[in-house]
């Protein structure tokens, strides 16, 4: 895709913060609330998904048909709507449903607008802490409480160093999770439980490396954006995009990047 104008990019950086305000908006009253509900989606398994879930998905597409109606639309409870402007919405109304339903506050609203090429900008955003993660186009802050503040990925360089997360302490198939390990084993600390947070911390320099398996696009389009704008990589475990969701490996630091790929794929 050509590359856009400024008046675009601005244009698009504003939808993204009114996509976040209007989810934030409907997700809060939800959270915590005594008689808050869950479906299971997963047969066999547990994933869950709230009115909060799709209500918040509704209220983004509603303001994406108001203003931007050429642009296609990916999200996680309602699917693909083709577009014609070779941008789309890639959504994630609640990232971390897990989390949300334990009332944790490490859940959050992803929004991403990708081109044929992947995510371009992305966002981050976690209302009940009022903190929102912006990077591309220009961007790379974090508006929170106590100010705005630049992003920018910490200079980690050697996994001795390094603070990991991933989400579930099983990462994927048990292939997937020795792989981890390795890793984990010259880590200087391994965390476990964010979302993705864990890649809003990750932009913020708060952490060093996200390694993660069984993602879907709309788990990691946004994080991309974000982290990439802060000075961070994302790739898949064997160095390609990572925009498609699979296997997931995010770093500070290029040199970080290639020590933690070289023992996810090293022989077991």
């Amino acid at each position: 895709m050509a590359a856009l104008s400024e008046e675009l990019a601005h244009e698009l950086i504003e939808i993204a913060h009114a996509l976040a305000d209007a989810a934030g908006k409907v997700i809060l009253p939800y959270f915590r609330a005594p008689d808050l509900t869950s479906d299971n989606k997963l047969a066999g398994g547990f994933d869950p998904v709230t009115a909060a879930d799709r209500e918040a998905e509704q209220a983004m597409r509603a303001v994406l048909a108001a203003r931007r109606p050429q642009d296609g639309i990916l999200g996680e409870e309602f699917g693909a709507l083709a577009g014609s402007s070779g941008l789309t919405w890639v959504l994630d109304p609640i990232d971390g449903t897990r989390g949300f339903i334990s009332g944790t506050p490490t859940w959050g609203v992803l929004i991403a607008v990708s081109d044929d090429t992947g995510p371009i900008l992305g966002v981050i955003d976690q209302p009940y802490m009022a903190e929102r993660f912006i990077g591309g186009l220009g961007q790379a802050r974090c508006i929170a409480p106590r100010g705005t503040s630049p992003l920018a990925a910490r200079q980690t360089r050697t996994l001795d160093q390094a603070i990991l997360f991933t989400t579930f302490p099983e990462v994927g198939t048990a292939e997937e999770a020795a792989a981890f390990r390795r890793v984990a084993g010259q880590a200087r600390l391994t965390r476990y439980g964010m979302d993705c947070y864990a890649y809003a911390l990750l932009a913020a320099g708060q952490v060093d490396l996200v390694i993660e398996a069984g993602l879907n696009p709309y788990d990691i389009q946004a994080p991309i954006a974000v982290i990439e704008a802060a000075g961070g990589i994302v790739t898949d475990w064997q160095g390609g995009k990572a925009h498609d969701g699979g296997q997931v490996l995010a770093a500070a630091t290029p040199a970080l990047h290639a020590q933690a790929m070289d023992f996810l794929n090293a022989a077991g």
